[in-house]
């Protein structure tokens, strides 16, 4: 699929860059690729589930989610109000490997690897807390 002008136009008006760094990413192969997916990238929400909790300083219990748009942009009207940045150190390798499934045009939820914790060993092993989140990329819906 060729990529409309239209939509390199908004890209480069996205980034704010001027035309001859629009040249070099344009010259850039795998940005056309990132450009034709882009949609069904935008289509999707990156859904990180604690799916275990022990002793967890900031409060995260199992079944919080933290959500992100496709792109890997934190949803924070979906978000608790507090998010430990422990926990969010461990998400940013899940999702970069979930976006480059869907630029594969593979389905992100089969991911063998799909859960991550925060660095924090917990308790037991000197630490304070852990929990465990789990990723599902669902449909967007209206958000």
């Amino acid at each position: 699929m060729a990529v409309p002008e239209q939509m390199w136009a908004a890209m480069q008006q996205h980034l704010g860059y001027t035309d001859g760094e629009m040249k070099l990413f344009r010259d850039n192969p795998k940005n056309t690729v990132v450009m034709e997916k882009g949609a069904e990238l935008m289509n999707k929400t990156l859904v990180f589930e604690v799916v275990e909790s022990c002793n967890c300083n900031s409060g995260h219990k199992v079944g919080d989610r933290i959500v992100f748009d496709g792109a890997g942009n934190l949803l924070t009207k979906l978000n608790p109000k507090r998010i430990c940045i422990y926990a969010l150190s461990g998400l940013e390798k899940v999702i970069f490997a979930a976006n480059e499934l869907i630029y594969a045009g593979a389905d992100p939820n089969t991911m063998c690897f799909k859960e991550t914790g925060c660095f924090d060993v917990g308790v037991k092993c000197g630490g304070w807390g852990h929990i465990v989140l789990q990723l599902k990329v669902e449909d967007r819906t209206g958000r």
